[in-house]
This record gives C-alpha cells, structure tokens and sequence, in this order.
C-alpha cells in the first residue's frame, strides 16, 4: 500500500470514529436516566415556534413527557409512548410522527419511587407533598401522578403567525378549561435551579384524561386520591435546533419574570 492510501485510509477510519462519537452521544432507548430536551424555554419565551425536530425523532428519546407543537399550536403530553395534542378549542388528538416541535422534553419512564396521595389535595399541596420525596434538590425527576380529581384547571394556547409574539403576550389569549370529577394522568418534570433559562426550574405539569377528551397545561387540581411514580433523572441531553430563529436570539437578557407569568 503506498502513502497516498494510508493516508486516504487514515482520514476514512477518523471520519467514522467521528461519527459514531457523536452518535453514542445521543441517549438511546437504553440509556433511561436521561432527560432529553429539544431547545431551551427562554428560546420558546422570545417567540421561538419553528418546529426543529419531528415527533418520531422525538419518540426515540422517551415514552413520558410534555411540550408543545409547530407555531405554538397547543399543549403536547406524552404518556406512555403516545403523543397528544390539546388544541386551543380543548380538544385531544393523537399527533402525527410527522409534526414537528419547537420544544419538548422526554425521558424513558422507569420509576424509582411510588407513594399514594390521599385528598383533598390541590396543586400546591401536592407540590410540597412531593419535595419531601426527592434525595436531592440538583437532579431531575420525571413525575407521573395518575388519580381521580374532583377539579382541575388547565389552559391551551392559539397557534402564531409570523412575526411570532413572545410567550408572555401569546397567554394573555390563552384559553382556560375547568373540569370536574376527572380521572386522569399528570405528567411533569421536577427540574433543579441551575437550568433557569433552559428549562422551568420546579414542576412543569401537563395532565390529560383517561378518556383523552380533556387536558393541557396544569394550572391548579384538586386531588382526591392517586398513585404518585417518581423517575430519578440524573442525566440531561439538549438538542439544540440545527436552523431557524433560534440562532437568533439574545439570550443574554433574563426571562425569569416572564416564565412566571407564562406559568401562572
């Protein structure tokens, strides 16, 4: 073999050494303490709604888990390997693997804790029912909370146009759903202090009916009695959007009073 072909040989060998680097950094379905995210939520807060990734990219890092939809279009859940979206008109639609999304997160579901929750319980309470449970304030849990609950209250939001508006301005048109005597399944994160700005530090909450006719983003419920599962995360993967407004944005300006807003 002459130096040429060594050499031709040697760049091939690196390319793909390079190649499954970089593959073996995506967590797979093996690998289930990771958190998988697609970009961040000050992102979504400065009007990023682009899709970026499709729903069966999405599907290949988690079966649980919560986000939204290209252009904003509703309130995404993911329980048990199945995507839902909750339209601005409330109702529930299985999503197509096609749909892309301008953010979710995801993990593999594999509970490491289980404990029951006996009501009357609202949102509030649960919450701190909850931070007694965790052996550490700094990881991430993936919570799964299936009960029957005399209230809940959750929103949806309008899909956007271009220019696209920011977070804030969009849930002022926001619409609000009150249900009674519902049997469902929350599904949320417990996320730590040091991802503000990448993710919603403390609970993000997304619930849906057993029935999947109700849902969207939690706002307040009521619980009368549930089976609390909590998924100890210690990993995190974020997929940053490879194109689009994303690239764009300043995100040297803090959005934490913003999200707060956007939360309540």
């Amino acid at each position: 073999m002459n130096r040429n072909s060594v050499s031709i040989a040697a760049v091939i060998l690196l390319a793909a050494l390079i190649v499954v680097a970089i593959v073996s950094t995506v967590p797979s379905h093996d690998d289930t303490e990771t958190l998988y995210q697609v970009s961040t939520i000050d992102a979504l807060l400065a009007g990023v709604y682009e899709g970026s990734h499709t729903i069966a990219e999405v599907k290949q890092h988690g079966d649980l888990g919560l986000g939204t939809l290209d252009a904003l279009d509703g309130e995404m859940i993911v329980v048990d390997g199945t995507v839902y979206q909750v339209k601005y008109d409330g109702a529930v639609v299985v999503v197509p693997d096609t749909m892309t999304t301008p953010f979710v997160a995801v993990t593999w579901f594999d509970p490491d804790i289980t404990r029951e929750i006996a009501g009357p319980v609202n949102l509030t309470d649960l919450q701190t029912q909850l931070d007694s449970t965790y052996p550490s304030p700094n990881l991430f849990y993936a919570i799964r909370i299936d009960g029957v609950f005399s209230s809940v209250t959750t929103r949806s939001v309008p899909a956007q146009e271009k220019p696209y508006p920011p977070l804030v301005e969009v849930v002022k048109n926001q619409s609000v759903f009150e249900y009674a005597d519902m049997q469902g399944t929350i599904v949320g994160f417990w996320s730590p202090a040091f991802v503000e700005g990448i993710n919603v530090p403390g609970y993000h909450f997304h619930v849906i009916s057993d029935d999947r006719t109700k849902g969207g983003h939690l706002l307040d419920c009521s619980i009368d009695r549930a089976v609390v599962q909590i998924d100890t995360t210690g990993g995190f993967f974020l997929d940053i959007p490879r194109e689009g407004d994303f690239h764009a944005v300043d995100f040297g300006a803090g959005r934490g009073d913003e999200l707060a807003q956007v939360e309540r």
